[in-house]
Order: C-alpha cells, then sequence, then structure tokens
C-alpha cells in the first residue's frame, strides 16, 4: 500500500490489506520515498521503541501511526529546513508487527506474522492444519475485546475467549471463520480418547471428536474382523461417582469421553 503526502494536502489512502488506514508497529519495514530527493529513500525499520531513524531527521516516532500520518509527519519535518514542498510516499514493505500464535494440535505450530486480512481457516491451513489428534473445537485467546469485528453469536464467545466448533469450521459454515485479529492466541485442544477393544482388525486408543458414534469408532480400529458382531457390542463407562458401568450399544450410538468399546465374537 502507498500513500503519497505533502505538508501541504496530506492525502491519506485506505489500505488495500485492512480495509482502514494501517497502523504500523515495531518491526515493520517502510519504503519511504522523498520525490526528486533518492538520498533521501529507502528502506526504514521500525525499531523496538517505535521510532525509525530517518536521514536528516533523526529519530521520528511511527509506531501508533497510520502510514498516512508517518508520511504527513515526514513530510512537515522535512519542510521545516530541509526539502522545499517535500512529497513522501510510504509503502508497507513488510508486515511484520502483527502476529497470531498457533499452538496445540496443528501440524506447524509456531508465531505467524499477518499480512494481512486472515480468517481462522486461512490461519490454520498456515499452521498445516489440524492434526487427526484434534478435538472438536477451537479456541481463540483475544488479547482485547472485540474491535469491532463484529464476531458472530455462532462461535461461542466468554469474555476473550472464542469457541468455534472444529467440524462447523472446516465444513465450511462462514460464521464460524471468524476473522483473526492482532494478538489472538489460537489453541487446537487434543481429541478425547476412546478404547476399542475385542474382534477389531486394529485394537487400541483413538482420538474421537464430539458426536463420534459407535460405528466411527470401530471405523477407526479397521472394522470388525470375521468373527465380531454388529449386535454383540458392549460400552464400559466411568460415571460422574466413578463407578464402572457396562451397557450393550447400537452402530449409532454416540461414544463418550474415556469409554471402552468391547465388540464381542459371533454366535453361531
Amino acid at each position: 500500500m502507498m500513500v503519497w503526502c505533502s505538508a501541504q494536502n496530506a492525502q491519506p489512502e485506505r489500505n488495500t490489506l485492512f480495509g482502514t488506514d494501517y497502523v504500523v508497529g515495531h518491526d515493520d519495514v517502510l519504503a519511504i520515498q522523498v520525490w526528486n530527493q533518492p538520498s533521501l529513500s529507502g528502506k526504514f525499520t521500525i525499531d523496538a521503541d517505535g521510532r525509525l531513524n530517518f536521514p536528516l531527521i533523526g529519530r521520528l516516532a511511527a509506531a501508533g501511526l497510520t502510514i498516512s500520518q508517518v508520511g504527513e509527519s515526514l513530510a512537515k519535518r522535512l519542510e521545516a529546513g530541509y526539502v522545499k514542498e517535500p512529497h513522501v510516499s510510504v509503502t508497507v514493505e513488510n508486515y511484520r508487527s502483527r502476529q497470531v500464535v498457533v499452538t496445540g494440535e496443528v501440524k506447524q505450530p509456531g508465531r505467524y506474522v499477518m499480512t494481512g486480512r486472515s480468517t481462522l481457516l486461512e490461519t490454520l491451513a498456515q499452521a498445516g492444519s489440524p492434526t487427526p489428534s484434534a478435538g472438536s473445537e477451537v479456541i481463540v485467546l483475544r488479547r482485547a475485546a472485540g474491535s469491532g469485528d463484529g464476531q458472530a453469536s455462532t462461535p461461542q464467545a466468554s469474555g476473550n475467549v472464542i469457541r468455534v466448533d472444529l467440524t462447523a469450521l472446516e465444513s465450511g459454515v462462514l460464521t464460524h471463520n471468524i476473522e483473526v485479529l492482532d494478538g489472538d492466541t489460537i489453541m487446537v485442544p487434543k481429541a478425547e480418547q476412546v478404547f476399542v477393544f475385542g474382534q477389531v482388525r486394529s485394537p487400541g486408543s483413538y482420538a474421537v471428536r464430539k458426536g463420534t458414534t459407535i460405528l466411527q469408532a470401530l471405523a477407526l480400529a479397521g472394522g470388525l474382523t470375521e468373527r465380531g458382531s454388529e449386535r454383540r457390542i458392549r460400552v464400559v463407562r466411568t460415571a460422574e461417582s466413578g463407578e464402572k458401568q457396562e451397557r450393550r450399544v447400537g452402530l449409532q450410538d454416540v461414544v463418550q469421553a474415556g469409554d471402552s468399546i468391547v465388540v464381542e465374537e459371533r454366535v453361531f
């Protein structure tokens, strides 16, 4: 994005990436050009103290200003004894101050730089997408309360914590694909586990999401063996009291975290 400014007439331009004038921050790299002044043109990084070092002027406060305001400030300072009627252009060369953190069950957790508007699905894709062990939701920890981002009510929000149904998100439900904001921490918790034993091809523990059925859990275990019976499946479940309970279940029944699913042999 570029904006031209002069000391007399600074004309701000809307930022095509963020929708409003971009507010610069530390580590952002600005490309600044002064018309007919090549020695005053170049790329300048905003330091940790929020200032950039500019020829003739010296240290100029920039962090917290829009790029149009940076250009206007430069033009006014240059006109005050250095350049007659300066025309200054400011371009954001590298967006480095806007970052999000992605943690948990994604293939490439880490810190990511926002180079424009970004949705939750795009950010998860940047982090390699959720792993097969991901749970049923994504948790977004927001540094500050909503700043006009207009979050829909479908993702469950409480204070600065936004919970998004991962299955709905991956299915393309637009209201779940919220915009990611600077400073967000995106967490993908690990799925709950169930245990599958007996007459299945690959007994063991498996990660399941909310709403997983017995049939889907059995599919994770490779399906039934030739001796397994769809009509002789039982679940061992721990009640709230801590007591172990055993019950017969059907293929469309929904599993619960910690269930032990046992497939018995056919009765010939």
